[in-house]
């Protein structure tokens, strides 16, 4: 399929914003999308290169906000903070102290039975099975939008400017956030940060002064956050209309938070040796949303590459269901663009196996 026709022929452009307050005083396409008047993204997929890095929000704002500046895969080496960013944390408690020691003393030790190559061919069946049961033990969290945010961000659309997530895929706090990230139906960029990390850690140790995960930055209004309970209360108080977080999307973590980083072996938490993230000078986008067992595999894969990527979250009731229908046409996830050969694929094992071969050390 030619996503840059499909896109060009479904989408207008015009600009609708989601929040109140100034906007940043870079210029910025003004997105419309016609069909589906929901995605203030939506049409960064697809269109010609030289026009999707205005459609992709840099980090920090106008107003001295949070963000790294020049954060792009082919100069983060040279990148510094902006700003300071206003770093807020406001967890101290003994459980989020003693979660972490755990999650120190078992990083190591999963490390040693994921430590073979994972570019290697693998056992479809026990990959499928082991995500299914890591899936499962997280529901029903992560596997839907809830209905009133959805059709808060079908009317409003995305924030003006994407949030951007440091984190790794096999850290159960990191997973916490991006559940949230599914329920309320945003998209966001996503830095990914394995153990051995080249480029992202230093960005966060710079910004943030530790290298803690998971960290977010929101350009729109100016915080920083570490602590992953913190930054689900303010993503639900700023983009889920003031509600409370779903029940026991907080508490649960400490229970089932580890079961998929135990089953899965700790893939997505150590960056390959052959990895080679400069060569994505574009930002991949990858259709996801956080529970789906295919698509775990496939963010493994980009964290062991260390490669930024836009996460486009379709949750169940998703705003943003109508756009991969039009762009595949079907719902399932994952779907991966990558404007930097063209390709785009929907197979969870054609995409890891071509993340692996082009993203690699020759």
């Amino acid at each position: 399929m030619s996503i840059t026709a499909c896109s060009l022929n479904l989408l207008t452009i015009k600009y609708l914003p989601f929040a109140s307050g100034k906007t940043h005083t870079q210029s910025q396409p003004q997105l419309s999308v016609n069909a589906f008047q929901s995605f203030s993204t939506a049409t960064s997929m697809g269109i010609k290169h030289n026009r999707r890095c205005s459609l992709r929000p840099k980090a920090g704002g106008s107003q001295g906000g949070p963000g790294i500046e020049g954060l792009q895969p082919q100069d983060t080496s040279q990148t510094k903070p902006e700003d300071s960013p206003t770093v807020v944390n406001t967890s101290n408690n003994a459980s989020n102290q003693g979660s972490s020691s755990v999650l120190s003393f078992l990083c190591p030790l999963l490390k040693v039975f994921a430590g073979q190559d994972p570019s290697l061919p693998r056992n479809a069946v026990f990959e499928v099975v082991t995500s299914g049961m890591a899936s499962i033990s997280r529901l029903p969290w992560g596997s839907k939008a809830l209905l009133d945010v959805a059709t808060m961000r079908e009317e409003k659309g995305q924030p003006e400017r994407l949030l951007q997530l440091y984190e790794f895929e096999a850290c159960p706090f990191c997973r916490r956030v991006r559940e949230a990230f599914t329920e309320l139906d945003l998209s966001a960029e996503i830095y990914t940060c394995p153990k051995g990390s080249v480029r992202h850690r230093e960005l966060v140790r710079r910004a943030g002064g530790k290298e803690q995960f998971p960290y977010l930055v929101d350009p729109n209004t100016g915080v920083s956050l570490y602590e992953s309970g913190d930054i689900v209360k303010y993503l639900f108080q700023k983009y889920g209309g003031g509600k409370d977080p779903s029940l026991g999307l907080l508490e649960s973590t400490l229970f089932t938070g580890w079961v998929p980083t135990i089953v899965r072996a700790g893939r997505g938490m150590t960056l390959w040796e052959r990895a080679n993230p400069e060569l994505a000078v574009k930002r991949l986008e990858l259709f996801s949303y956080e529970n789906n067992q295919n698509a775990r595999l496939v963010r493994e894969a980009l964290c062991e590459l260390e490669l930024p990527y836009i996460l486009h979250n379709v949750g169940k009731g998703s705003s943003k269901t109508k756009i991969l229908l039009e762009l595949t046409g079907s719902e399932k996830v994952p779907y991966l663009i990558d404007p930097n050969t063209g390709v785009n694929l929907s197979n969870h094992n054609e995409i890891i196996s071509y993340l692996f071969q082009t993203y690699c050390k020759t």
